[in-house]
């Protein structure tokens, strides 16, 4: 689990640690039956992409493309914290591991998001 002492700060490798924490999180809803599993196939795709689009996004071929990843990275973070919190309360998710990893979700999307706002206010300067 990601605890604070060992949290990258670097956005692309703080992504990729909750993403790798997601597979993890999914393997053992994998092997339930029922609802937990559906769920957790909803929550590794989710889980996933956020990465996935912080990584393209440094592709970018603009300034607009690469805001465009950055909210479709902000969107999945979103959605993750839906799967996680509703795992959470249908009781599918054991040993605070949903509520470490829905607080997780949450810093990274405030952190995508304030990329995405000084992004756009450093292009209003131009």
């Amino acid at each position: 689990m990601i605890g604070n002492e060992s949290k990258p700060r670097d956005i692309k490798e703080r992504t990729f640690a909750f993403a790798l924490e997601i597979v993890r999180l999914c393997r053992t809803l994998d092997g339930k039956r029922g609802p937990a599993r559906t769920l957790g196939q909803q929550l590794l795709r989710s889980g996933t992409s956020i990465g996935a689009n912080v990584e393209e996004a440094q592709a970018g071929q603009s300034q607009a493309d690469f805001i465009s990843k950055y909210n479709i990275a902000l969107k999945e973070a979103r959605e993750t914290i839906y799967w996680l919190r509703l795992l959470d309360a249908s009781e599918e998710c054991s040993d605070g591991a949903c509520k470490t990893l829905s607080q997780e979700a949450g810093e990274i999307a405030r952190i995508i998001g304030s990329i995405i706002v000084n992004t756009k206010k450093g292009s209003k300067k131009r």
